[in-house]
């Protein structure tokens, strides 16, 4: 009775065993499976790093040719860009425009916060058709320069009347 009792107890001792085993082989399987995917992972986002670096480096070498662009822009066209308070809203504000009184001013604010840019105030206001007509334009071509031109001569025809 106790060599049946000492086969059972060795029996399942070496089941035991067995399946302690085979366990510990999934474990170092799945840490292996574990480190290999934070492996790929941490590759990843080193690539995605070193584009971010590369696109940073570029757009901080194309603003040293948007600044004086702007400047000559905000010179010529008399205007100033500032924050309207809110998000994603830039307030421009034009001056000389009115050959009567160089210091009237007209302004307008681009919001910037869809794909489409929208011009949600406007003082003097402006034909809505053809202040669309200019926002068309910008954002088929994203060239704020058409913004500029084309907003200060609706401003001045405007202010002819």
């Amino acid at each position: 009775m106790k060599k049946k009792d000492i086969e059972i107890l060795s029996s399942k001792s070496s089941t035991h065993q067995q399946t302690l085993a085979k366990e510990a082989a999934e474990t170092n399987e799945m840490k292996e499976t574990l480190k290999q995917q934070i492996a790929e992972t941490q590759s990843q986002i080193d690539a995605r790093l070193a584009a971010q670096r590369k696109h940073a480096k570029y757009v901080d070498a194309q603003s040293r040719f948007n600044i004086p662009e702007l400047d000559f822009f905000m010179t010529n066209l008399c205007f100033d860009i500032d924050g309207s308070g809110l998000n994603d809203h830039m307030k421009f504000t034009f001056t000389h425009i009115d050959d009567r009184d160089w210091t009237r001013e007209a302004i307008f604010e681009l919001d910037t916060t869809k794909r489409e840019y929208e011009i949600s105030y406007c003082k003097p206001k402006l034909e809505q058709e053809k202040m669309d007509r200019v926002l068309d334009k910008l954002n088929e071509t994203r060239d704020l320069r058409y913004l500029f031109k084309g907003m200060r001569a609706l401003f001045v025809e405007t202010m002819k009347e």
